[in-house]
């Protein structure tokens, strides 16, 4: 699908220009009187159905941004329904938008996030928005320029996967010489030692291992684990939480690829070490607030049973 709006064009439609500024029109909202400037006035309204794209970005009174779509993958969008009744000043803004529009406005913040503002704002502390109206697009057109951009983001994040890998590699390799670890590597970038070998068949994809654990940062911190006295060590035991081995369904996508890639070289009784780099674990998602992004982790394992 051919890009129809340069990120150039879509800037300027977005933030204005101090040579059309001559052309400015105020308008105010009936629900909570927020006063708003047309920058720029379109005037396709998007019909019943179809998607209008936008960018938007807020800021605080001193230009400190707190949320923007333009570094983002996907701009904001909303279906348009003429059927919507506008339930408070911001609803009426968007529900009116057209392809074209460029709109900056400013009010509490209180007003313009309905009462859910992020904590570090007050409810009257002043907040500035600028909103740009796009594209216009039907329902199939807007799953494919969903998916186009989806594939575009991931071959992105498959790239700086692999630029990581070999950044990170020199992080775990530093450790573990700092931790006296005899590490293997395998060919997908996961590091290993196993620390008592198991018995019985090799593993195969689904097989169910049952498999205790602790998980720790790099720095020592210890995210989670099976065994209540490693919890109970580190400060983190949780009364009525079940301490017991996970089941997993190896090698069929139940868990981190790290671990997927791990257990496979593992059989019952066996104790490994996995050192696992971020692209093999959460990523750039992270995940909760115990894993920052593109955190490598640590995991201690031992396979407790197995079953074909």
């Amino acid at each position: 699908m051919q890009n129809t709006k340069s990120l150039a064009a879509i800037l300027v439609l977005m933030f204005g220009a101090s040579t059309i500024s001559s052309c400015q029109k105020k308008k105010v909202t009936e629900k909570d009187a927020i006063e708003y400037t047309y920058i720029n006035e379109g005037s396709e309204k998007a019909p019943n159905g179809d998607f209008l794209l936008y960018n938007l970005e807020i800021t605080t009174a001193s230009d400190s941004v707190i949320y923007s779509t333009i570094d983002q993958p996907f701009p904001g969008y909303l279906m348009a329904n003429d059927s919507l009744t506008p339930q408070n000043g911001m609803d009426e803004i968007f529900l009116n938008l057209k392809k074209g529009d460029s709109i900056n406005f400013q009010s509490t913040a209180k007003i313009i996030f309905n009462g859910n503002q992020p904590p570090f704002l007050k409810e009257e502390d002043v907040v500035k928005v600028k909103l740009g109206a796009f594209e216009v697009k039907t329902d199939s057109a807007m799953q494919a320029y969903y998916e186009e951009v989806m594939m575009a983001e991931q071959m992105k994040s498959a790239e700086r996967a692999k630029s990581l890998l070999v950044e990170e590699a020199k992080t775990i390799e530093a450790y573990a010489a700092d931790k006296g670890l005899n590490v293997q590597k395998t060919e997908n970038g996961l590091y290993y030692v196993i620390e008592q070998e198991g018995t019985g068949e090799a593993t195969t994809p689904g097989t169910t291992m049952y498999v205790n654990y602790a998980g720790y940062l790099l720095d020592g911190t210890l995210f989670d684990t099976s065994w209540p006295e490693i919890a109970r060590a580190n400060n983190s035991f949780q009364e009525g939480r079940p301490y017991e081995p996970l089941s997993v369904n190896v090698g069929m996508g139940q868990v981190i690829p790290g671990w997927d890639e791990g257990l496979m070289l593992l059989k019952k009784g066996s104790k490994a070490k996995f050192l696992i780099p971020s692209p093999l674990a959460y990523g750039e998602a992270g995940a909760g607030a115990m894993i920052p992004a593109n955190s490598i982790l640590v995991f201690d394992v031992e396979v407790t049973d197995v079953q074909k």
